[in-house]
């Protein structure tokens, strides 16, 4: 225990004693790094102006100051990434770089780098980094190379018969992996919940989707195909507005009174509401155009799309989750499955419905998933 007021788990206890200004805290969703950054910075650097970088989800919420006063800190400001430049001028502070956004070189990661070279800061993080190039931004605010040059004249080798910059391979990883074990702090723990997850195989119209493989004939646009991201979206609709996807998706939503549920695609947004208004159960929405808080009612449906709502908040009152269709990225679903697997749920089997089917493109795109990567869109819309 660190303080009186409040326990801590032991992964927490552990994590706090490793970190360091500079340090990566690494730890799996729901593992409890906002809270432990907090205790951190409290222990630490309360002398000094706290700043949280987060999400717009995460700060509009209000949890970041929730769990603040929880450890007694009144004074934080919180903002969104897309307005770090409002802060490359403050000095002497203490900044929490929450939601990894820094991987690679952008503009984010630049402005990072000069806020570093003035604050003590630590970066949360589920998923640190897939590359060496990923972690370039913080190797530098760590001081370790001058600049991104620098690290690359070191480590990397261009394939020089590619048109584009292509990293053929990277050399002195060593040093690398001594690098990244200096500033990563990984959080493990011993999780309270079973993650139970069913995968329901549906039918689909394979003569139309034989069809369109073989043409390459677009049958919504009436169109050509023109390209391989178009191909996959194209396979992917034909599977997943089948009707049967659709009867399981109403029969799951039926019987569960709290259910959240993900999906890609606009179409299928469409489906979903649909459902939601037959079945007469109120449902709410939070996409790229409507930020619905999770209803407090004994019955709803949450509809959630991925790339707007896979991180940023977290739900405790269900333990039920269905994915109408897979996304393309293993750390978006992860990112998902985590909004119910929390320290503080009630609950220990949580369900996960997993609508799927034997088709090429589900069948690829869950196999990536499972391997832990990213679906490659490029090469399976190469395919004959």
């Amino acid at each position: 225990m660190t303080n009186t007021e409040f326990n801590l788990y032991p992964h927490q206890e552990e994590a706090l004693g490793r970190l360091r200004s500079g340090s990566i805290l690494y730890g799996d969703v729901g593992t409890g790094k906002t809270f432990t950054s907090l205790v951190y910075y409290n222990l630490n650097f309360s002398g000094k102006k706290l700043y949280v970088i987060t999400t717009a989800k995460k700060r509009d919420s209000g949890d970041w100051e929730d769990e603040a006063s929880i450890v007694g800190i009144t004074d934080i400001v919180v903002d969104s990434w897309n307005n770090i430049k409002n802060y490359m001028d403050v000095k002497n502070a203490f900044f929490i770089f929450d939601e990894q956004r820094v991987v690679g070189y952008n503009t984010w990661s630049k402005t990072f780098i000069k806020i570093t070279a003035f604050n003590k800061w630590i970066l949360c993080s589920g998923t640190p980094g897939d590359t060496w190039s990923d972690y370039i931004p913080v190797f530098i605010a760590n001081g370790y190379y001058r600049n991104k040059t620098d690290f690359v004249q070191q480590h990397i080798e261009y394939d020089r018969f590619s048109k584009f910059p292509k990293i053929k391979a990277y050399h002195n990883q060593g040093k690398l992996l001594k690098l990244r074990q200096n500033i990563l702090v990984r959080m493990k723990m011993k999780r309270h919940t079973t993650r139970n997850r069913k995968y329901v195989n549906t039918e689909y119209d394979k003569k139309q989707y034989k069809q369109i493989q073989d043409t390459r004939w677009n049958p919504f646009t009436e169109q050509p195909i023109l390209n391989a991201s178009e191909f996959t979206s194209v396979m992917r609709r034909i599977v997943s507005e089948e009707e049967e996807r659709q009867w399981y998706a109403k029969f799951i939503m039926s019987i569960h009174d709290r259910i959240i549920v993900y999906y890609n695609y606009i179409y299928e947004k469409t489906i979903l509401v649909k459902i939601c208004e037959e079945l007469g159960k109120p449902y709410s929405m939070y996409n790229g155009q409507t930020h619905d808080d999770i209803p407090d009612t004994e019955e709803w449906i949450y509809l959630v799309q991925y790339t707007a709502g896979a991180e940023g908040w977290n739900c405790i009152s269900t333990d039920v989750m269905m994915f109408y269709s897979l996304n393309y990225s293993f750390k978006i679903m992860e990112q998902a499955e985590g909004r119910i697997d929390r320290l503080n749920t009630p609950y220990v089997e949580l369900e996960y419905f997993y609508l799927t089917s034997t088709s090429k493109i589900d069948t690829a795109v869950r196999n990536a998933i499972a391997k832990k990567k990213k679906f490659n869109r490029s090469a399976f819309g190469k395919e004959k």
